[in-house]
């Protein structure tokens, strides 16, 4: 069985002094800038549409990628978060109110990119009565309407618990319903998560499986979580039915963010994903810059032919 879920003192991920780059990340994290036309006509029509992404608020390292295979994840209910968790970039504060319009803006950008698969998220929205999960339904109905054949996963937040909004956003019929643990339980006061929220957390998923949704999850490594906690964690997703996995690596937003506790290296998540995939997972995309979204078509497509992704290249 390999170190990196069996032993709390796996060796940190080192790079040679020589191939450290200046900012002191390993070689591995190296992103690419965008040079593609895709990228602009990507740029230009959710600007035109008055659309946020993920992949922008986030600051995500795939965006070159995605955008350039003129892919995005649409977030909805404004770019302003209600929450205050410490990894994240999403401007946090109070937010706007909704936009009833918002659903068809992201459904007709969709049919412009001509997109056979669609993700739509959300900041988190305390605020709103129902978390904010009729818009989320009226998103996927809209494109289900205008493109029909177009696939749909929802990263959706955990709603504060409201297993009647889970339900609303299930009824409106996404392909792939997914919300993220994010960390190990150990690992959540660094985040600035109240350690119910872990728990709160799978039973969303466990109760999107008990409506017949195809569920999925995140899970980020490097803030200092044990090999142990790891192994935990992916034990509590799978005991919820959770069958789609992303792994990847943190990376600190910035200085009021946590820092890093370590880097992974490419290896050590290829050995993550065999674990994984071992337990049961029915696909996983699993390395330093894998993000929740990242090539979730791929993911969603082996599934379908009876396999499982492919190793992720970074």
């Amino acid at each position: 069985m390999s170190n990196i879920l069996t032993s709390s003192d796996t060796p940190l991920a080192s790079a040679r002094s020589e191939e450290l780059r200046p900012d002191g990340k390993p070689p591995w994290l190296k992103v690419k800038l965008p040079t593609q036309s895709d990228f602009f006509l990507v740029a230009n029509l959710l600007k035109k549409g008055r659309l946020h992404t993920i992949c922008q608020s986030a600051k995500c390292p795939n965006i070159s990628e995605c955008w350039s295979a003129r892919t995005a994840t649409f977030l909805i209910l404004g770019d302003t978060c209600t929450r205050h968790c410490a990894f994240c970039a999403v401007g946090k504060g109070t937010p706007s109110p909704p936009s009833a319009e918002e659903p068809v803006r992201v459904a007709e950008a969709v049919v412009s990119m001509e997109l056979d698969y669609a993700v739509i998220t959300s900041v988190t929205r305390d605020d709103l009565a129902d978390g904010g999960s009729s818009l989320f339904a009226q998103t996927v109905r809209d494109i289900r309407a205008r493109r029909p054949e177009t696939r749909v996963e929802v990263l959706i937040p955990d709603f504060q618990g409201d297993m009647g909004a889970l339900a609303a956003v299930i009824r409106s019929g996404p392909d792939v319903v997914n919300h993220n643990i994010e960390t190990t339980a150990s690992c959540y006061p660094l985040i600035n998560r109240p350690a119910g929220n872990y728990g709160r957390s799978l039973a969303v998923l466990k109760k999107a499986k008990e409506l017949g949704a195809l569920t999925k999850s995140g899970l980020m490594v490097g803030l200092g979580e044990s090999a142990e906690a790891i192994g935990e964690t992916l034990e509590d997703l799978k005991s919820t039915g959770c069958s789609l996995l992303t792994v990847g690596q943190y990376l600190r937003p910035g200085r009021d963010n946590p820092p890093v506790a370590r880097y992974y290296a490419p290896r050590e998540f290829e050995e993550i994903r065999r674990r994984a995939l071992a337990m049961g997972f029915e696909g996983v995309e699993s390395g330093p810059l894998v993000r929740s979204s990242y090539r979730a078509s791929r993911m969603f497509a082996s599934r379908l032919k009876g396999g499982v992704a492919a190793p992720c290249v970074t």
